[in-house]
C-alpha cells in the first residue's frame, strides 16, 4: 500500500490517525498535493475530516480524526464481524455513503469525482457511520463539463465503470457504478471477484443479475436478520 497508517492521541486526549506515504510509493507529491487540497476544502458528515498535514523533506504525513472501527471492508467480508451489520446499520451504511457522493457530486463548492470507491475506502467511526477517504485520484470538474478522458485508467478493478476500463471516460456516473458495486457487496457480503458456479463463470454483478431475473434474491443476500423482506416492507 502506498500508505501507512497508524493511530495515536494529542496532549488534549483526542484521537488521531497519522498517515504517511511511503517514500517508494508510485503515489507522487502531485497526488498527495491533490488528496491535502480536496480534504482541506471538504467538510460533511459522511467524509473524513483533515486535522493537519506535514510536508518536510522526503516526509509526507496527513493527520485525520480517527475511525475506531477502521474500514468497511473489514466488517462485510468477516463471517465473524458481518454478523455485527444487521440490515437497518447496512441501510444506515450505505445511505451514508449515498450523501457523501451526493455531497462531492452537487452539493459542495467543489464538483468532485472520487474515482476509486471502494469498501476500503470507507472508514467506519466508533458509531459505525460511514466516511469517504482517499481522494488522492479525485478529480475537480468545472460546473459546465459533466465528463472528460484519460489515457491512463486510475482504479480498482472491479469497481471501475465499463466505458473508464475501456475508454478512459470518467464522468459523474463512475462514481455511481462504484456505489452500485458497493450497495451488492454490503448485501451480499461478497467481493465482486469472479467465481464458478453451475459451470458458470460470473463476478459478482453477473451472479446478481442472474439470480435477480431468477427471482432468487436470498441466493446473493447476506444472511444478516430472519427476513430482509420484513425489514424491506417496514422500513
Amino acid at each position: 500500500t502506498a500508505w501507512n497508517t497508524r493511530q495515536g492521541q494529542l496532549q488534549d486526549g483526542q484521537r488521531i490517525a497519522v498517515k504517511k506515504l511511503s517514500r517508494h510509493s508510485s503515489q507522487g507529491p502531485d497526488e498527495f498535493k491533490n488528496e491535502l487540497t480536496l480534504i482541506a476544502n471538504l467538510q460533511h458528515r459522511n467524509l473524513v475530516r483533515l486535522l493537519g498535514s506535514c510536508i518536510e523533506g522526503d516526509e509526507r504525513l496527513l493527520v485525520l480524526e480517527c475511525m475506531e472501527n477502521r474500514s468497511l471492508d473489514a466488517f462485510i467480508y468477516d463471517k465473524t464481524k458481518s454478523v455485527l451489520l444487521n440490515w437497518q446499520k447496512r441501510l444506515d451504511i450505505i445511505v451514508g455513503i449515498a450523501r457523501g457522493l451526493l455531497y462531492l457530486h452537487q452539493d459542495s463548492n467543489l464538483r468532485i469525482i472520487h474515482r476509486d470507491l471502494k469498501p476500503s475506502n470507507i472508514l467506519l467511526d466508533k458509531d459505525m457511520n460511514p466516511k469517504i477517504s482517499d481522494f488522492g485520484i479525485a478529480r475537480i470538474f468545472e460546473s459546465e463539463v459533466h465528463e472528460n478522458a484519460t489515457t491512463r485508467p486510475i482504479g480498482t478493478l472491479g469497481y471501475m465503470a465499463p466505458e473508464y476500463l475501456t475508454s478512459g471516460i470518467f464522468s459523474f456516473k463512475s462514481d455511481v457504478f462504484s456505489f452500485g458495486v458497493l450497495v451488492l457487496e454490503i448485501l451480499s457480503g461478497k467481493r465482486n471477484r469472479v467465481f464458478n458456479q453451475a459451470d458458470i463463470c460470473l463476478n459478482l454483478l453477473g451472479h446478481v443479475s442472474t439470480s435477480v431475473n431468477a427471482f432468487l434474491p436470498s441466493v446473493f443476500l447476506n444472511v444478516a436478520s430472519n427476513s430482509v423482506f420484513d425489514f424491506l416492507m417496514n422500513t
